[in-house]
């Protein structure tokens, strides 16, 4: 049982129990689905099973298509960030999509989120066309921009709790899973302190669990393991997994070719806005590491002309 977790100055989340109690007399159900694992419990969520670490992503089944992206463009003025990228994300998917600084990566996650308009081209989730009928689009997502500014001026608690208000929840729906993702995201010492005074790691496990209160069927997470500790980022990892093998799909960029490698089972490489391939892991990288096919793509080998300099020797 956690501390109480104050949420507005006449509101407290006290225990799931309580909660379930106060449910079943105003006639709800007293089990109140968990965004993360379906679970009923914050119990259940503070005991996950960690998640063994493999030098590959396993092959999952993978159902009908989540996200379909039809060439994506966006010019700004006469440069072009992104040019007729099309690729698809299939539900059960833990997809990544990487490229070097300034790729465009960034441009094309925020326009398949509706967040940045397109020059052209369409974006569907769950066949429904995001910039077209963005209503009833959004509640299917689940979005963790890079940078992004929070109300830091809420407590962890409140910043989730109104999260889930703005994303239609009842009261009583979202304290329970605020209560539960304070849990799973071991923020029970944080939950009443400023979100300003919140450290990078922090920030972001409060924003990720920000995009999961409403139990969305897709995740797309723009560099979200960028300025956190190792610590951190694997307790992300753990939640991450967990939540794609109970049927969601995550859809994430990074600069990190061996992340990738481990916790993703598909790819998509953008270079200079253009998609240079994208498949599973192992169709992508071949049988080389995804690193030195994306060194490949980008022709990214060191040129060493002119640095013999360099070399230091004691002969």
């Amino acid at each position: 049982m956690v501390e109480a977790i104050v949420v507005d100055d006449t509101v407290t989340v006290s225990s799931l129990a309580e909660e379930a109690t106060a449910e079943q007399e105003t006639g709800l159900p007293a089990a109140v689905r968990n965004p993360v694992l379906g679970a009923a419990t914050a119990e259940g969520l503070s005991t996950m099973t960690p998640v063994t670490r493999v030098t590959e992503a396993p092959d999952r089944e993978l159902g009908d298509t989540v996200l379909s992206v039809n060439g994506l463009t966006k010019r700004f003025g006469s440069d072009v960030a992104v040019n007729d990228v099309t690729f698809e994300v299939r539900r059960g998917s833990f997809t990544g999509i990487v490229g070097p600084n300034g790729a465009g990566k960034t441009t094309t996650l925020s326009m398949a989120t509706g967040l940045l308009k397109p020059t052209s081209g369409n974006v569907e989730v769950l066949g429904l066309d995001v910039w077209k009928n963005p209503k009833a689009a959004h509640p299917h997502i689940g979005i963790l921009p890079d940078r992004l500014r929070l109300f830091d001026q809420l407590t962890g608690g409140q910043l989730l709790y109104y999260s889930g208000l703005l994303r239609g929840l009842s009261p009583a729906d979202s304290r329970a899973r605020t209560e539960s993702l304070v849990h799973a995201f071991e923020l029970e010492s944080a939950a009443n302190r400023l979100v300003v005074d919140y450290s990078a790691g922090m920030s972001k496990k409060i924003s990720l669990a920000a995009a999961l209160i409403h139990s969305p069927e897709l995740l797309v997470l723009d560099e979200p393991f960028d300025t956190i500790d190792p610590v951190s980022a694997g307790q992300l990892i753990d939640i991450l997994l967990e939540y794609v093998q109970r049927g969601g799909t995550v859809l994430l960029s990074s600069h990190s070719m061996d992340l990738v490698q481990r916790v993703c089972d598909h790819v998509a490489v953008i270079v200079r806005g253009e998609l240079l391939a994208s498949g599973t892991v192992s169709d992508v990288r071949g049988n080389i590491t995804l690193e030195e096919r994306f060194r490949d793509l980008v022709r990214g080998t060191p040129q060493m002309e002119g640095l013999d300099w360099l070399d230091i020797s004691f002969n």
